[in-house]
């Protein structure tokens, strides 16, 4: 069975219809869908009371990592979907997602992620640009099931047991921004593949602002978390000098030392197959 985790705060009528596609694409009888409604206060999930077999879960205002982590703990299904609550995919889709998931070495797989608004623009997983961590599209159609450094968290699928595993997506984060970089990049150093399939093309809906607070004060905290965690100590002197030109800087550095990075570093190496530099060198990021 899939579990279909849907991450959601103040989504108005764009829940709705992310439901309603999800529920005339996925499987019949193979599939379970999970809200995680996370602090909502303009009633968007009032609707699905009128679905039993759809299950609502509440949250207060957690963020994006522990929400959807408090997903999939309640899930029941083989393979775990997160999935943003502004998609629209296609019958079918399940079909090559299990696919890529069959094998083992395989810990995640996401689609190709077109704009809801501007459907000619498409891309095929995401790749690191510098030291400051912003990440840019794959413009490419890869013929085949592609690697990819990093996968969208708008439509991404694992197995339960790499999840279990895994532990999911780092709890530290904080609000919205980096998640998706930081668990693709762990999954990686963990010894799993990441596969973009591009027979599954799925539209999302990129907006300027979003319900989910993405303060620069946040964004800047995620990414020097990640750098802690993750990378030797000349990499994250690159890292810092990069970031040091935002002005919410010193706001994200302050939120790091208040947070658990240095043993969140310990335990992740402990699991570690491959270090920052073997990643650095697979996906040609020579900074």
């Amino acid at each position: 069975m899939i579990s279909i985790v849907i991450i959601s705060r103040n989504e108005g009528s764009e829940l709705e219809a992310t439901v309603a596609n999800l529920l005339a694409t996925a499987p019949p009888g193979q599939h379970e869908i999970i809200v995680v409604d996370d602090g909502s206060t303009d009633g968007s999930t009032a609707f699905l009371a009128a679905f039993p077999d759809i299950r609502v879960l509440h949250s207060d205002g957690i963020g994006v990592a522990r929400a959807r982590n408090f997903g999939a703990i309640h899930a029941a299904g083989d393979v775990i979907v997160f999935c943003d609550a502004h998609i629209r995919t296609a019958a079918g889709w399940h079909v090559h997602v299990l696919n890529a998931l069959s094998d083992p070495r395989v810990g995640a797989c996401a689609p190709a992620i077109y704009g809801l608004a501007d459907p000619t623009k498409r891309g095929y997983g995401l790749y690191f640009t510098g030291p400051d961590l912003r990440t840019r599209w794959h413009g490419k159609h890869p013929d085949i099931a592609k690697e990819v450094a990093v996968l969208p968290g708008c439509f991404l699928a694992m197995r339960r047991d790499v999840f279990e595993i895994t532990g999911g997506f780092d709890p530290g984060m904080r609000q919205l921004g980096g998640n998706d970089n930081e668990i693709s990049f762990r999954f990686w150093t963990f010894g799993y593949k990441l596969l973009v399939v591009p027979e599954v093309e799925v539209g999302h809906l990129f907006r300027d602002s979003t319900p989910y607070e993405a303060t620069w004060t946040a964004v800047i905290h995620n990414r020097l978390r990640m750098a802690m965690v993750h990378f030797e100590a000349h990499r994250i002197e690159r890292v810092v000098e990069a970031l040091m030109r935002y002005q919410r800087f010193p706001a994200g550095l302050a939120m790091l030392a208040d947070g658990d990075h240095g043993q969140r570093r310990l335990a992740v190496a402990k699991q570690r197959t491959v270090d920052d530099v073997w990643y650095c060198n697979r996906f040609e990021m020579t900074w």
